[in-house]
This record gives C-alpha cells, sequence and structure tokens, in this order.
C-alpha cells in the first residue's frame, strides 16, 4: 500500500496508463483517512480538462465529487466514515455520458455528465491537478493509506465490482493494474504490506 503521511504540495505518485486514448472508464481504489477536509483520491487530466477524470472527497461528511472533463456531479448521503477502510469504485461511458459511485460495494443513482474521449492523460496519487501534471494544493492533498488501485476501459459490471470489493479473484484493470504498477513517487510517500487483523492471511503484499 502507498502511505502518504503528511499534508504536502508536493508528495504525489504518477501512475503509468496503458493506453492514451479511451471513451469509458472504471477506477477502483481502497483508502483509509482521517481527513475532514477537501481531497483528492484520483486525478487524472488532459492537456484540455485538469479534471479529465477526479474522484474528489469533499469536507461534507457523506458526499464525494467525480468529474469528468471538467464537468461535476456530486452523490451524497454515503455512508462514509473516517479511520476505516472503504472500497471506492467510480464508473463513466461517454456514449451515454453517466456516471455512478460505489461505495464498498453499495452503488448510488447514475447521473449525467458527458463527456468524450479522453486522450493522453496523466493519473496521479496523493494530489489534485489544477493542471497538466502539476498545480498542486497542499489543502486538497490525500493525508492516509491507499491500495489495490485499479482501472479499466470500460464500465464494470456490477458482479465485477462486487468481486473487487470481496478481494475476489477479479479481471485486474487494463489500463491500470494494481498486481503490476508502473508509477513513479515523489516526496514522502512509503510503500508498505497492507496491515492485516492478528491471525488473518495477508492477501496482497503491497
Amino acid at each position: 500500500m502507498f502511505v502518504f503521511p503528511e499534508e504536502t504540495s508536493t508528495a504525489n505518485v504518477r501512475l503509468t496508463t496503458s493506453a492514451h486514448n479511451f471513451s469509458a472508464a472504471t477506477v477502483c481504489l481502497r483508502s483509509i483517512t482521517d481527513l475532514s477536509r477537501n481531497h483528492a483520491l484520483f486525478s487524472l487530466s488532459t492537456s484540455t480538462a485538469h479534471n479529465a477524470f477526479l474522484i474528489f472527497k469533499t469536507a461534507t461528511s457523506d458526499v464525494i465529487d467525480l468529474y469528468v472533463q471538467d464537468k461535476k456531479t456530486g452523490f451524497g448521503a454515503l455512508d462514509y466514515k473516517l479511520n476505516a477502510w472503504h472500497s471506492i469504485c467510480s464508473t463513466w461511458d461517454s456514449e451515454s455520458g453517466l456516471v455512478q459511485l460505489w461505495l464498498d460495494g453499495k452503488p448510488t443513482i447514475k447521473k449525467f455528465v458527458g463527456g468524450s474521449e479522453i486522450k493522453y492523460p496523466i493519473a496521479i496519487l496523493g494530489q489534485d491537478q489544477d493542471n497538466h501534471g502539476g498545480g498542486f494544493d497542499s489543502k486538497q492533498s490525500f493525508v492516509g493509506m491507499m491500495s489495490d488501485v485499479h482501472m479499466w476501459n470500460y464500465v464494470l459490471s456490477p458482479c465485477e465490482i462486487k468481486r473487487y470489493v470481496d478481494d475476489l479473484n477479479f479481471t485486474p484493470g487494463n489500463l491500470i493494474n494494481w498486481r503490476a504498477l508502473e508509477y513513479n513517487s515523489i516526496g514522502r510517500v512509503l510503500i508498505e504490506n497492507k496491515q492485516t487483523p492478528c491471525g488473518m492471511p495477508t492477501k496482497c503484499k503491497e
């Protein structure tokens, strides 16, 4: 897992995607934090849209915002707790223009944001990109731990999302694959084994 131990405007992890163009996406990750302020969970930018695909936890305790090509929609009434691991998945399809959020295996309603093909993205963990590959603000940085980051160039089925949440034999991301992750970390970002209760097996090493 990645450990982001402090508020900073520099520390981040830049992820390499396996494709430069895609018209649909699913991003799944697991995270834990005690932050009650705004912070980015997953930030993907292009040269034309700083928030090409952004998962953003707001200061409002039960709201997560999703951005697609700078268009925002919010999802509220979520059972989101501090100091607890959460599995978060978000889906988007340019053909329908619909986005949806899944928190710990529970789906929200679908909402419309539109969008078109995403080209030549930069994907970053730990910071919100206010310009392409940079423009970080410490007050939007992530402080906590993050693991199991995957991204697909299609909308995952509800059954596949359930398998991800339950950490079963799900299909790994074909754009970003945690099990074969290509990344570059900058600043104080640590890599540690996932913590599991005593007596329970560890399913993965990071």
